[in-house]
Order: C-alpha cells, then sequence, then structure tokens
C-alpha cells in the first residue's frame, strides 16, 4: 500500500514540476504578455518548480537516509515554498484588481500571516510537540501540529474573500481561474488540520498552477484574437478604400466621355433628321440608353445584372454603328445572361477595343461579344480583330481595363485577362466566380 502512496507521491510531485517548466517556457516565447505578467509569473513558476525539486528530494529519502538535521531543513524550506505561492496570489489579485500593491490592508496581513509561517516553521525544526522524525526517519505529527497549518489556511481564506469582493472587478476568466486556484487547497488544508494528506495537497498545487497556466494561455489567445481582428479590420478598411477608390475612378471615367463621340453622335443625328428620321429617332434612344446607363453606374456600388451591362454596351455600339457603318461589325453570342457584374465592366473593354482597335486603312473592325457558364462561375469574352494590344507607356494595361480589373477583384472575385487574338488583334477575357455575397451567388440566376 505505501508503495502504491509513494508512487502516486511521485508522480504528482513530477506533473507539478513538468507544469512549472511548461509555464516558464510560455512566459519566456509568448509575445502577448505584458511586462508585469511576465515577471510574475516567471517567478511564480520558479517558487513552484523549487517546491517540486524539494519534494523530489524529500521523496529521496526514502532510498538513501541523510541526516536528520538535513530532513529537517528541507522539510523546512519545502514548507517555505509550498506556502509562497499563496502570498503570490494576493498580488496578482490585487495587480489584476488595479489597487496599489503596497498600500494595501490585504497584502499587509496577508505578509504577517506568512511571516508567522516563517517562524512557526524554524521553531518546529527544534520542538518536537510540532513534529517529530525519528532516528530511523520515521515522521510523526505533534499535538501542536494544526497550529502550523493556521497561518496558511487564514492567508487563503483571506484571497478567498479578497477574490469574492472584488469579484466585479474581474474578468470572468480571471475570477474563475482565482477559484480554481484557491478552493482546492482551502479544502486541503482543513482536511490537513486533522489528518496528513500530503499528496491532497500536492494535488491541488498542481491544481492551482494549472488555473495560473491558463491564465498565460488564455492572455495569449486573447492578445492574438484582437491581434487577429484587428487585422481583419484593417483589411476591410484598405478593401473598402480601394473600392470607393475604384468606384471613384469608374465615375470619372464615365464623367470623362469623349468630345468627339458624343460631337459625332449629335452630327449622325443631326444628319439622319432629313434623311431617315426613323432611324434618328432610334439612335436618339440608343443614345439616351446610353448615357441613363452610364450615370446609373455612378450610383451602384454593388454588382448588377449582366443583362443591364449587356444592354448599356449595346445601346453604344449601335451609336458608334451608325458613325462607322461599313467599318464595324458586332457578333453577339450570349446565352448565359443569368450572372451578375461590377456595373462598368464589359462597355468600357468594348469601348476599348473599338477605340484602340479601329483602323481606318485596314479592313473592317469586327468585335465578337460571348458569355458562357463554366464550372467555377462565369466568363465573358470580347474579342476582336483590330492593331492589337498595345499596352500603356510604362508597360501597365490603359486606365479603363486596370480600373475594371481592380474592381473585379474587389467587388467578386473575379478576373480579367488580355491575350493576343490568333488571326490578329485582341481577346479579353473576365471570369466572375460563383462565390456567395449577401445576396446570393454572383453568378447565379437573377430573379426578376
Amino acid at each position: 500500500m505505501n508503495d502504491w502512496i509513494n508512487f502516486f507521491y511521485f508522480f504528482i510531485i513530477g506533473a507539478a514540476l513538468l507544469l512549472s517548466v511548461h509555464g516558464l517556457w510560455l512566459t519566456a516565447i509568448l509575445p502577448g504578455v505584458e511586462k508585469w505578467s511576465r515577471r510574475f509569473f516567471r517567478n511564480y513558476f520558479i517558487v513552484l518548480f523549487t517546491a517540486c525539486l524539494l519534494g523530489l528530494i524529500e521523496m529521496s529519502f526514502l532510498f538513501y537516509s541523510p541526516p536528520r538535521g538535513v530532513l529537517y531543513l528541507v522539510m523546512f524550506l519545502e514548507s517555505l515554498f509550498y506556502s509562497m505561492p499563496l502570498l503570490m496570489l494576493t498580488v496578482y489579485l490585487l495587480h489584476c484588481c488595479g489597487e496599489n500593491i503596497r498600500k494595501s490592508k490585504l497584502l499587509h496581513a496577508a505578509v504577517g500571516l506568512y511571516a508567522a509561517c516563517l517562524l512557526l516553521f524554524a521553531g518546529s525544526m527544534f520542538f518536537d510537540d510540532f513534529y517529530l522524525i525519528t532516528p530511523d526517519l520515521q515522521y510523526y505529527r505533534g499535538p501542536l501540529y494544526p497550529i502550523i497549518t493556521l497561518p496558511m489556511i487564514s492567508i487563503i481564506l483571506l484571497n478567498l474573500a479578497g477574490v469574492l469582493r472584488r469579484r466585479n472587478r474581474l474578468s470572468h476568466k480571471t475570477y474563475v481561474s482565482f477559484l480554481a486556484a484557491i478552493l482546492p487547497i482551502t479544502v486541503a488544508l482543513l482536511v490537513h488540520l486533522f489528518v496528513d494528506v500530503f499528496p491532497l495537497i500536492d494535488i491541488c498545487i498542481v491544481i492551482s498552477g494549472l488555473a495560473m497556466h491558463s491564465l498565460i494561455t488564455s492572455d495569449q489567445i486573447e492578445q492574438d484574437m484582437r491581434c487577429q481582428k484587428e487585422i481583419l479590420q484593417q483589411q476591410q478598411e484598405i478593401t473598402r478604400q480601394q473600392c470607393e477608390i475604384a468606384n471613384q475612378h469608374a465615375s470619372i471615367l464615365v464623367l470623362q466621355m469623349r468630345p468627339h463621340f458624343i460631337y459625332n453622335t449629335m452630327t449622325s443625328i443631326y444628319c439622319l433628321c432629313s434623311q431617315d428620321p426613323e432611324k434618328a429617332q432610334q439612335v436618339v434612344m440608343d443614345f439616351t440608353t446610353y448615357l441613363r446607363k452610364n450615370f446609373n453606374a455612378l450610383a451602384s456600388a454593388e454588382p448588377i445584372p449582366f443583362t443591364s451591362e449587356l444592354e448599356h454596351t449595346r445601346a453604344y455600339l449601335a451609336v458608334e454603328q451608325v458613325q462607322y457603318p461599313q467599318s464595324l461589325f458586332v457578333e453577339y453570342d450570349t446565352p448565359h445572361t443569368f450572372f451578375r457584374v461590377p456595373p462598368l465592366t464589359l462597355q468600357p473593354i468594348v469601348e476599348n477595343a473599338v477605340k484602340h482597335g479601329r483602323d481606318p486603312y485596314a479592313g473592317p473592325l469586327r468585335i465578337s461579344i460571348q458569355t458562357r457558364k463554366t464550372a467555377s462561375g462565369s466568363e465573358i469574352t470580347v474579342s476582336d480583330n483590330g492593331r492589337g494590344f498595345v499596352p500603356a507607356d510604362n508597360g501597365e494595361p490603359h486606365i479603363a481595363l486596370k480600373n475594371i480589373r481592380q474592381r473585379l477583384e474587389i467587388m467578386c472575385g473575379g478576373h480579367l485577362a488580355i491575350t493576343p487574338n490568333e488571326g490578329g488583334g485582341t481577346v479579353v477575357t473576365v471570369t466572375i466566380p460563383a462565390a456567395p455575397d449577401k445576396r446570393g451567388d454572383y453568378s447565379g440566376t437573377i430573379q426578376g
């Protein structure tokens, strides 16, 4: 039976020793622990480590017989270091509540009781009425032994009363940790007044260490979560600002319609009024649709149905074809239209193809607009047989295409790719992923 008790005692002290080593390691490496707490926990786990080490030394005396004076000294030091965490709990409690530690009456009372503990521990080495170690190293409690335990019980009860009184100033996590550190030791010491329960006390020391250990790890977790939240908020703010900038650029592009396009359109309408009044009316309607869609885009900060963007593009091309009836031809192959795109996505791409692809000395400019549904979402392809894509002087895409690419990435996670056409000209491919947003899929069916 004694062998099992000794094995269990070794196991508990070893667990407390490993816990204190791990606590010291966490205190050293975790970046989120404030300076005062880091110093406190480092000292706390050093004291716990020393107490456990002394406990192992005492247990080793089972295998060889040291002088009784050495055993008395080890037991004195062990009692000294095992009771020190009780006083340290008082200090940490006051720190958590933001009180002046040096002027605290609670700390003064705890220090006085701890001093009484030291005096009683020292006196017990010389008076057998407290406890006795026989020449064959057998341990016996004396009639005055409970007196040694009373100051320790008083300290822990003071801490318990201090925690309960200050519970409104403690976070729920800290309050529960203090109770977990105090209540088991309180029960163990009260039982120890009447019967030896050293293994139970050691178990409670481990529980107390775990409670302190949890405070370190939870503080670090909270610190990491705050950092992640701040990073996420910063990223959201950056994304919002980028989206605002992209929308402002789009608005500027809308307001900066090519003057000669407007002049030519108005001139065409003027000429058609006498030559073909019905066609002039249609051009006026197409131009009005184009302008209305342009200005509607200014007020839209969310993806719009592709059908609306396609109508905008058709109106623009209809006006352009009136001006260049023999040199601009458009082919539509758009069976898939049930998805959403950022406003001013397709129309500026087509306008860019007309502006940079038409060559009066070459053949007619042919533009093809295609859509298809893919496994990952939707795809728009605009191809032409023009002069081919020529990057800006700095090697970047033209402002309109660069703006479209930026808004695609920010607003719906889309992508824009520019490649040369095999037969000459340019191919612009827009991919829209089927990622859900607050209204549904970007490339999902549009109701209504």
